[in-house]
């Protein structure tokens, strides 16, 4: 990975490239975010929207690095080590994932930079996958809308922050509707809060983000002193050949495809890393502002995720901590602080983390909900790409909203968490496969003309393509033992992610093929920026020629 000033040369320069009062966006930039087909007459404008944020709106380095931070640290580190635990069977082998899915982390942060860099607009993916994949037009973009809008949800975290609050006022249940309605209340305050008062939910998330990391910082540091021996149960020897793989009472024994749960789980820790990448249309100076916080963010975050789970195996027996499940965060308090600060108090810190991860997932899901719908992708696109009433995302949000309370309420009880992580995730691999595939073909391609202030070495590209065609495969592989321990089938989970991928799919062919013939037009969006930077988008009514 390397970073080198941008080139001048307008042909193979990253930048945008300014003609007359707007701005060629055609240069290095994905067709849809270029000027619209033309193909058919000239048609006529049907409606204009113009999208202009102040400065004291957009977010510098602090406040992006917050926004990765709010993501990642969500649900995951204070959940997942768990099932990693249980599946791996092997405190050395779980540090060994943790680990790997840091790395994994940095390649994948190489590839969206190099390409965040070399497209500056809002969008993350959206605009990779257009700029790699051109032909067939369009099909790439639905295949990355099935999957952001169905999939593309706060369910995880809204759920976990229900189960928080139960556990720390005392209930004796910690799921089932009373842990759901609290999360539909989450999701639906940190909508609503973005809506209205955008401002202030950029500001709560940042000092949410303060809360996340001082949280893990009390648990960094409250391991250390259990390793001195100051907890209140006694030492679990966790730390005793520490590579010997076991089988006990609720760990190990797991095969490829729990290994493959495991890592999927790791995953979701991590996922976070590029949400800045979504609202780059949004970042004063997004070069440099992305360059720094991505990287920055993620490495304090592996460190902490490492020393996080050091404290864990410090004070949570093997059997313990294997059936903690979403709890492991509060079995630790409760262990090192007694049943008062560690099963009332400080859980809470763990649910104000919960709210800031569903604050910075809602912002950025948002924007690139908003961006498919300025393309002209979505049903309706001008209404769900509006910035009215107040200048903020509102019914983008709405959608993001719908789907998030949808997934909250219709899976089963009892596996509702472990199925919404892995649903969450899986077909993220697919898209982020795609994407590394895609820049090891625009750097190898010379008619591509590719050109990106950030350099993806070859291997680092090829790690994380390969990584993620392991994380798409194994899940398919039956485990051992019963196939529906968890209460659903196994692959349950991989053939939803696929099913909404090939949606995707149907999608692009009824949008670019049927609709349009049965209809006579097509609608298609023109975008373009002033010399200050504000996008406007012009909706198009494009009437096709008949053929004779």
């Amino acid at each position: 990975m390397t970073w080198s000033p941008s080139r001048n040369d307008a042909e193979h320069s990253a930048e945008p490239v300014k003609a007359g009062n707007a701005v060629d966006i055609n240069a290095n930039l994905p067709p849809h975010a270029a000027a619209s087909d033309n193909s058919g007459d000239n048609g006529s404008f049907v409606d204009a929207q113009t999208y202009a944020y102040s400065e004291d709106r957009k977010i510098g380095v602090t406040g992006a690095v917050f926004l990765i931070l709010n993501k990642m640290i969500g649900t995951g580190i204070f959940s997942t080590p768990s099932g990693i635990f249980a599946a791996t069977g092997s405190v050395g082998v779980s540090f060994i994932l943790w680990i790997v899915g840091g790395i994994l982390t940095f390649c994948g942060i190489s590839v969206f930079l190099e390409f965040g860099l070399a497209i500056p607009i809002s969008g993350g993916e959206k605009n990779y996958l257009e700029r790699a994949y051109k032909k067939p037009k369009y099909l790439m973009t639905c295949v990355l809308a099935a999957q952001m809008l169905l999939l593309g949800f706060s369910t995880g975290n809204a759920l976990a922050f229900g189960r928080y609050v139960l556990f720390a006022s005392g209930w004796e249940s910690y799921d089932g509707w009373p842990a759901r309605a609290i999360g539909v209340a989450c999701v639906t305050f940190a909508v609503v809060l973005h809506t209205v008062l955008p401002k202030w939910g950029v500001r709560l998330f940042n000092v949410l983000g303060t809360f996340k990391v001082i949280t893990l910082l009390i648990i960094v540091f409250s391991g250390f002193a259990a390793l001195a021996g100051h907890r209140r149960v006694p030492n679990p020897h966790n730390f005793d050949n520490a590579f010997r793989i076991e089988n006990g009472d609720g760990y190990g024994g797991g095969s490829a495809s729990t290994y493959s749960n495991a890592i999927l789980n790791v995953v979701y820790s991590y996922k976070g890393w590029e949400n800045a990448n979504y609202v780059v249309s949004e970042l004063k100076n997004p070069r440099k502002t992305l360059a720094i916080a991505a990287p920055l963010a993620v490495g304090g975050v592996t460190i902490l995720y490492v020393l996080a789970n050091v404290a864990y195996f410090a004070a949570i027996p093997k059997t313990q901590l294997a059936k903690s499940d979403l709890l492991v965060a509060g079995v630790f308090f409760q262990n090192m602080f007694g049943d008062v600060a560690g099963r009332r108090a400080l859980p809470v810190l763990v649910c104000l983390s919960n709210l800031g991860n569903v604050l910075a997932v809602s912002f950025a899901h948002s924007r690139l909900n908003q961006e498919l719908a300025k393309e002209g992708m979505l049903p309706f696109s001008r209404f769900w790409a509006s910035n009215k009433p107040f200048n903020s995302p509102a019914p983008a949000l709405f959608l993001h909203w719908l789907i998030t309370v949808i997934v909250l309420v219709a899976p089963p009880a009892g596996p509702a968490y472990s199925f919404v992580v892995n649903l969450y995730t899986y077909p993220g691999s697919w898209i982020n496969g795609f994407v590394g595939a895609g820049l090891i073909y625009l750097q190898w391609s010379k008619t591509e003309n590719w050109s990106s202030p950030w350099h993806t070495y070859l291997p680092i590209s090829i790690l994380w393509l390969l990584s993620n065609i392991f994380l798409v495969l194994v899940p398919f592989l039956p485990p051992q033992g019963s196939w529906t321990a968890d209460g659903y089938p196994y692959y349950i989970f991989p053939v939803v992610g696929c099913g909404v991928l090939l949606l995707g799919v149907v999608y692009w062919v009824g949008w670019t093929k049927v609709f349009p013939r049965i209809g006579g037009y097509k609608v298609v969006a023109e975008r373009t920026f002033d010399e200050g930077g504000t996008e406007m988008v012009r909706y198009r009514k494009v009437h096709l020629r008949r053929r004779r």
